[in-house]
């Protein structure tokens, strides 16, 4: 039988040796979804005992394209630590990750707990207190991003950190699925993107999130935030590099890497 408590402390100890670690399916036989949120889930606790709390969730694979690559059908979801978020006026240690890519992202703050089954996209917009522009810096403890799905829902669905917008603005009379966004690195915009690209509308992403995390027995709590997915490709980075996300109708937020 499989040791996931081995398993996650092997990934858990990646942060301390800086040492990336081969493909989990590549070293573990028989590893299955199940087994691979199981370990997700027992480093949530230690990080928990040792003085984080889960202040939300991402949404990953919402792109078309890398659901293909894997051959899934669905995204897959990661917790949010209370010692992920950043500032968005302060330089950002490089060296607490170790491959760290950055995306552009809607997340949104929830105004009051979902419970399901059931849920639906109104269910959402009307529990959401406000949506801000985000931006998620993306990381693996797995060599080289040869990452599978167990792999990355192993890895908190390869999720390091997230820096948050100031502009807080309420889902009235506004459709995320129509926003644009422009994601510039070091001054020049790399990529472009809207809000279609994640599964059609950031908030259908987070209401297969709810359905999701109530299947499996979780709630989101109020103050939630949910990271909906990435807006565009994502860019990588290293020590100097700024990254800026500007948002249609939601405004701009600035991540800078010491």
């Amino acid at each position: 039988m499989t040791d996931l408590e081995a398993i996650a402390a092997s990934l858990l100890n990646v942060y301390e040796t800086k040492r990336t670690l081969a493909p989990l399916t590549g070293t573990y036989d028989g590893l299955t979804l199940d087994d691979a949120y199981g370990i997700q889930q027992i480093q949530v606790r230690r990080r928990v005992d040792d003085g984080a709390s889960v202040v939300g969730f991402k949404v990953g694979l919402t792109s078309a394209a890398m659901r293909q690559q894997l051959g899934i059908h669905e995204p897959d979801y990661g917790h949010l630590l209370s010692d992920m978020v950043y500032p968005a006026d302060a330089p950002i240690p490089i060296e607490r990750f170790l491959q760290p890519r950055a995306e552009p992202e809607v997340a949104l703050v929830l105004g009051r707990a979902l419970r399901g089954p059931g849920l639906s996209v109104a269910d959402i917009a009307s529990a959401t207190a406000y949506a801000v522009p985000a931006i998620e810096i993306i990381d693996s403890r797995i060599t080289g991003w040869r990452i599978g799905l167990i792999d990355t829902i192993a890895d908190n669905a390869s999720s390091g950190g997230l820096v948050l917008g100031g502009t807080r603005t309420a889902l009235d009379r506004l459709d995320l699925a129509l926003i644009g966004c422009a994601f510039s690195h070091n001054g020049r915009i790399r990529e472009t993107g809207t809000g279609a690209a994640v599964l059609g509308s950031p908030l259908i992403a987070a209401t297969w999130l709810a359905n999701t995390l109530t299947a499996r027995g979780a709630d989101l709590a109020a103050d939630s935030i949910i990271l909906t997915g990435a807006l565009t490709a994502a860019v990588a980075l290293d020590a100097g590099d700024s990254v800026s996300a500007t948002l249609d109708h939601l405004g701009a937020v600035t991540a800078v890497f010491a």
